[in-house]
């Protein structure tokens, strides 16, 4: 591999588990302002990663994945909010 070929970054969904490329996927942040989307990639705090499917996005509301992703109770609305931005920022 030359210096100009770069390798993507992989990241995995904590809802499928399926390792994907960083750009494809929506990070989720805990930071002392609570838990949101960052659609940057770049947002200070504890980051995890999520597919931009559907099915996903149900799983992670379901299971409540963040819960155990961050170690702490995330409330239900939280969870509705992100739910509700994922879908409305899906690229289809």
């Amino acid at each position: 591999m030359s210096g100009a070929e770069k390798k993507a970054a992989m990241r995995t969904c904590i809802a499928c588990r399926e390792n994907m490329p960083k750009r494809e996927m929506t990070r989720i942040v805990r930071s002392p302002e609570g838990i949101r989307l960052d659609f940057t990639g770049k947002a200070q705090g504890r980051g995890a990663y999520i597919c931009n499917g559907a099915a996903c996005v149900a799983k992670l509301k379901k299971y409540k994945l963040l819960n155990k992703t961050f170690s702490e109770d995330v409330g239900a609305e939280t969870y509705a909010r992100i739910e509700e931005e994922l879908l409305a920022n899906r690229k289809d």
